[in-house]
């Protein structure tokens, strides 16, 4: 099975991945802290965006290979995908300490939430042969 879709989603978050990680090693470096927050606002913040794109991306990724081998339709990969790629990039931007409301905070989880429910439909639909 050659996947053709998932692929072209996997690779920009990829590159997301390594750069919010990289805003926490570098910051970590710069100020001599190597596991932890050391109670710096900033860094959790970091943190936390890295931590929740790892969270939801490998999670809607396996999903899409999944329904990508069960030869889902590529529209509904691309729905997943298109979706999981606009709420990874808004999420960072959203996730603040002093703002839990922050709208592109909710534009990253209603995109994730969407991405997540179409690729189970596309394997419910699949499993279920219909």
């Amino acid at each position: 099975m050659v996947f053709t879709v998932t692929p072209l989603y996997a690779l920009p978050l990829a590159l997301i991945y390594l750069i919010l990680w990289f805003r926490v090693t570098s910051w970590r470096g710069a100020n001599g802290v190597s596991i932890g927050d050391a109670g710096n606002p900033l860094l959790l913040q970091r943190i936390r965006q890295h931590g929740n794109f790892a969270e939801w991306t490998f999670f809607i990724l396996i999903l899409m290979i999944l329904a990508e081998g069960m030869n889902a339709p590529d529209l509904y990969l691309h729905i997943s995908g298109g979706l999981l790629l606009v709420g990874r990039i808004a999420h960072p931007f959203g996730l603040k300490i002093d703002n839990a409301g922050h709208p592109l905070r909710y534009v990253g989880n209603g995109t994730n939430i969407l991405a997540a429910l179409n690729a189970m439909v596309c394997l419910g639909v699949n499993i279920l042969g219909l």
